[in-house]
């Protein structure tokens, strides 16, 4: 584990419900924490199935909600409002059913170049992100930060990338930088199906993933369920 990094907080659950349930909770202790302290929370957003579970719990948490920020850890490059973006499914699942103070879509249909110089003149107008919500395919992948590409690590690298050959389908994405996942204040993975334990393996068993170089300001929280956790 790199000297700056945090350690991870590994936390395992029964099933999907499980996850969404203590995920939930999580997320509930972030906000009132941040909106305590600094009158706002600021988080950004993963797409897939497993996030889905979570937003979908989040509509009836008890909080102010003007003062959430919501933002994006990525996106496909598709038409607005096509169902394989992930704002899409985020509305559908949350967004729509309350009162959020501010909904910062990234641009994705203006293509992965563009879009990610948008985004990052966004982000740059903006406190750090208090957290940012993942998950992790079964390759090792977090965002659209794939085994083998740049990962935007470096200390001067972009804050958005514009990701053109993504290995699963559409090639076209637009994603937060490595480097800028880890200056948020907490990250959270989620991760469920059985398909992922070999890549849970390896993170835990220390291989060079883009999961794994995860290292955020304050804290790092991994919920596996049971189906995802080697040796379960």
């Amino acid at each position: 584990m790199p000297a700056d990094s945090v350690a991870v907080n590994w936390r395992s659950c029964a099933d999907a419900a499980a996850l969404a349930h203590m995920a939930t909770d999580h997320v509930a202790s972030l906000a009132r924490a941040n909106i305590a302290e600094r009158g706002r929370f600021q988080v950004a957003l993963a797409g897939g199935n497993t996030p889905r579970r979570l937003y979908e719990r989040l509509r009836d948490l008890d909080t102010d909600w003007s003062a959430w920020h919501i933002y994006f850890g990525d996106e496909r490059c598709v038409p607005a409002g096509d169902e394989r973006r992930n704002d899409v499914m985020a509305r559908a699942a949350w967004l729509d059913h309350v009162a959020i103070g501010k909904i910062h879509p990234m641009p994705a249909e203006r293509g992965p170049a563009s879009a990610a110089q948008d985004y990052a003149r966004l982000l740059a107008s903006n406190d750090k992100l208090d957290l940012c919500v993942l998950g992790m395919g079964e390759d090792g992948h977090t965002a659209s930060l794939f085994p083998g590409h740049d990962l935007g690590a470096a200390g001067d690298a972009p804050p958005v990338l514009a990701v053109l050959d993504a290995p699963k389908p559409p090639p076209e994405r637009v994603t937060l930088s490595l480097r800028t996942l880890n200056a948020s204040r907490h990250l959270l993975v989620l991760i469920d199906g059985q398909g992922k334990r070999n890549a849970v393996a390896r993170w835990r068993a220390g291989a060079d993933l883009p999961v794994s170089r995860l290292a955020p300001r304050v804290s790092l929280t991994v919920m596996v369920t049971r189906a995802a956790m080697p040796g379960e």
